[in-house]
């Protein structure tokens, strides 16, 4: 990654470190990934859902929003490099123990909406517009005394679903830190 997408990641990480714990959010986070030539970033809130499904043992399906704001960084050696800034609105829907102990695993995955600055992201790859859809699969484990600690893995891809044409998509491998309110 180029030093300015550590320096926004690092940035975005002390500003959230400031916010404290706000009543209406549940957690804060930020990633860190690369793919397709191009370094992200990216800094999110979450809210979690009230709603569980399938609770029967001791884990079950719930949930959160993640709310996004980030930039992504090409260096494709085809040149035509673009930053873009990414706003992302995302559902996502988490496997996990009811009553976790020690450190505690997850699996999720979600289908959101991204908002981009720009379509094109250097000169081998076009987007074909700034809507984008964004699927991702992640695992994870929560850790810390009252498991306020959540370090994953994602892979996650970008496209817009053939809305437009090109409809290159983007995917992206992200580490994750989160930490619960």
């Amino acid at each position: 990654m180029n030093k300015n997408c550590w320096l926004g990641a690092a940035a975005a990480a002390a500003i959230l470190s400031l916010a404290g714990p706000a009543r209406a959010v549940d957690g804060v986070s930020v990633e860190l990934g690369n793919g397709d030539s191009t370094d992200m970033w990216r800094v999110g809130a979450q809210w979690n859902w009230e709603k569980k499904w399938f609770t029967g043992g001791n884990w079950h399906l719930g949930g959160y929003w993640d709310v996004s704001l980030g930039a992504w960084d090409s260096n494709s050696s085809a040149g035509g490099n673009n930053n873009i800034v990414d706003l992302g609105v995302t559902p996502v829907f988490r496997f996990q123990q009811k009553t976790p102990s020690g450190i505690a695993p997850y699996l999720e995955g979600a289908i959101g909406f991204h908002l981009l600055s720009k379509s094109r992201v250097n000169a081998d790859r076009a987007l074909g517009s700034a809507f984008q859809f964004g699927d991702h699969v992640g695992v994870g484990i929560r850790f810390g005394s009252g498991h306020e600690f959540d370090l994953s893995y994602r892979f996650q891809h970008l496209s817009n679903g053939s809305i437009k044409q090109p409809n290159q998509g983007i995917s992206f491998n992200q580490i994750r830190f989160q930490y619960h309110f």
